[in-house]
Formats: C-alpha cells, structure tokens, sequence
C-alpha cells in the first residue's frame, strides 16, 4: 500500500538517459516517375554528328513539378522528347514507372503515350473542327476507352472551363485554348504531363494563370509535371529547376527563385560564349 501512495514521477522528471525512447518512422524515399540513365541522342552520322544529349543521368520524382532549362541547343526539348517517348535515345535508357521504353513495340509505345502520359505545348495543339469537350476527349477517344464523365467534369472544373465545352478553339482566347490542352492531359490520368514552353505564346497574366493551374495539379493531386522553358518566371513555380548545356545536366537547382533561376542562365550564356559554342545548330532538331 505504501508503494501506491508514492508520486509517480512525470516523463520530464526523469533522467534524460532513463525516459523511453520511440524510434522515428522510417521516410519511404520519393518513388520514380521517369528515370534516365546514361541517355544519348545523336543526329547525323560520321564527322556531321552532333550530341543533342551526352550521357544524361537523371531521375523526374512523383509528385512534383520540374522545370528544364539552358540555353538554345542545349538538348532541353531533346530531353523532354526522349523522357516521353516521343523520340527514341540512341543509346541509354528510359523508364516510366518502371517501364523501359526501348522495350517497347512502337504500337505499345503509342498506346502508352496515349493512356500515361500527357502532352502540352506552346501551340496547344487543338484540333480545331472539334468541340472543347471532343478535344479533352480525344485521348480517350483514340485509346477506344469508355468516356468517364466524372472525370470529365472534374478536369473541366479543375480547369475552369465550365460554360466551354460546346465552343471551338478558334472562339476561345489564347489562355482558354491552352486550358483545354491541360484537361486534355489530364483526362486520361497521366503518371506524368510533359510541358514543352506551354506559356511561349502566351500574354504574362495568362501565363500566370496556366502556371498557377500546374502548380496546383501537383500541389493538390499529387500530379507529376516536367516543363521546358526559357523564361525563369516560369521556372521559378517548379520545385526543381535543371539546367543544361551542350547536352549534359550542368546544374540541378531546388526551389530557386526568379533571381537565382536568371543569374544561373546568365552565367551558362557566357560560359557559352566564352567557349565559342555560339556557332549555327540545328535549333529546330534539339533546343
């Protein structure tokens, strides 16, 4: 009885060597969305053979949003090309969740652009016969899938185009026409959105909005966004900036801002310039 009466002493008041330990949580590391590993795409042969990408190691995680700079020629939309199977490396591999494209039949890799990946670029790539909704629908549609209608007026709310989905792109402005890309992406519930200059065409307040929508794609659902830009304004809403040049990733910067994104393209321009790499390329083949 007497030992009940006796104060039990509180966890504060015990020796630090004598209160319980709990051992932390293990943090399951990010999980891969796209890795590349010893990627290399050359154009021409013998002596006119030129490097868009030299040996890019490079892993995209699940869940963020990663933007992709350097200066022109330096293999940024050669990268995002191979990374989406638009393109096929000349040597190296590329795997979307595990899946190693080089593996793949070229019907395989179609279908699998087409129900796992989704695409926006600078000239929205809209079918202009077709309606807002038959052009969201158009993944789905070639795929031979059943339309989920759910999913459809989630994007298209998501996406702010309610009221839209009876227009055609030529009535729609230029932020509008480039928020049907995005639905259209997001229909068929992509592992990743490939990003290729999606605000090139557009106005600063409209580019603002497009941007904002991406990083709300990944902020709230979790999404997975790759872009290619020029411009550190829209490189600064990334969690990721990657830098390259001359076909190799140079620089990986994270959460930087607009200054820090603008100082280090600067430097690689005169790190170019320095080194005479201003002679003519093929802007057109690996920008």
């Amino acid at each position: 009885m007497l030992l009940l009466n006796r104060p039990v002493p509180c966890p504060a008041a015990l020796p630090v060597d004598a209160r319980p330990t709990r051992a932390a949580a293990p943090v399951a590391p990010p999980a891969v969305a796209v890795s590349l590993r010893g990627v290399r795409k050359v154009y021409g042969r013998g002596n006119s053979a030129v490097a868009a990408l030299d040996g890019v190691d490079f892993d995209f995680l699940q869940g963020t949003f990663t933007a992709v700079m350097g200066p022109s020629g330096s293999g940024k939309s050669t990268l995002l090309h191979c990374a989406a199977g638009l393109d096929r490396p000349s040597a190296g591999t590329v795997r979307l969740a595990g899946t190693d494209l080089a593996k793949l039949s070229e019907t395989a890799l179609t279908k699998l652009r087409r129900t796992r990946i989704g695409f926006v670029f600078q000239a929205f790539n809209l079918v202009g016969a077709l309606t807002v909704r038959e052009n969201i629908l158009l993944p789905s549609r070639l795929a031979h899938a059943r339309v989920d209608r759910r999913r459809l007026a989630e994007v298209v709310r998501q996406v702010g185009l309610d009221g839209q989905l009876r227009r055609r792109p030529a009535e729609l402005s230029g932020g509008q026409q480039q928020r049907v890309a995005i639905a259209r992406a997001l229909s068929v519930s992509p592992e990743v959105i490939f990003c290729d200059e999606p605000t090139g065409a557009l106005d600063s307040n409209t580019a603002a909005q497009v941007l904002r929508l991406l990083r709300r794609t990944v902020d709230r659902d979790r999404q997975t966004v790759v872009m290619v830009t020029h411009d550190p304004v829209a490189a600064s809403y990334a969690d990721r900036v990657v830098f390259l040049a001359d076909g190799r990733i140079v620089d990986d910067l994270l959460a930087p801002d607009v200054d820090a994104i603008a100082s280090r393209l600067a430097r690689l321009g005169e790190s170019r310039a320095q080194a005479g790499a201003f002679a003519p390329v093929r802007e057109e083949a690996f920008a």
